[in-house]
């Protein structure tokens, strides 16, 4: 193409763009969708001690936790709240089944690293969705953990009680 327009037949050919080299964006690209051969998105969901596994299918709803459904298996109101949040967020109530297996810390950790992996499972079977569950700030691993007790405390912080006497 050159750089210089002699006459109207060149501002034709330039409009009618018989030699357009200027590049045409295109969106970014999505990310592309992660299943096993059981068509089931995996994920690893991380909170203080406890390491949850999830499995996300799609289904009826039923979250099933070590074996056992969510309400056996987390008995308080709350933590079932906790696991179902990436569903609500993401409007997608009871069309999916979950199977989690969690090891380590107490059951409020372990609800935060299932709910965790529920929300990169579900990126990843979905990948639209990705933006509306990190928006709300499911996929970042929350990091915060117990502080470890030092040498000449009586826990992480605390000193010995002072007797004057």
């Amino acid at each position: 193409m050159s750089d210089t327009v002699n006459s109207l037949a060149d501002i034709g050919d330039i409009a009618s763009g018989a030699e357009t080299s200027a590049p045409v964006q295109q969106p970014a690209p999505l990310r592309e969708q992660q299943l096993d051969k059981q068509g089931r998105a995996y994920a690893t969901g991380r909170r203080k001690n406890a390491i949850a596994r999830v499995w996300v299918k799609p289904g009826t709803g039923k979250i099933v936790v070590n074996g056992r459904d969510q309400t056996v298996y987390f008995a308080r109101p709350t933590l079932r709240l906790v696991i179902n949040q990436p569903f609500g967020v993401a409007g997608r109530d009871g069309q999916y089944d979950v199977v989690a297996t969690v090891v380590g810390g107490g059951l409020s950790g372990q609800a935060g690293a299932v709910k965790h992996g529920i929300a990169q499972a579900l990126t990843r079977y979905e990948p639209a969705l990705r933006s509306v569950v990190k928006s709300a700030g499911f996929l970042t691993r929350d990091s915060r953990v117990v502080e470890r007790k030092k040498y000449g405390k009586a826990k992480a912080r605390r000193s010995f009680q002072f007797s004057k006497r």
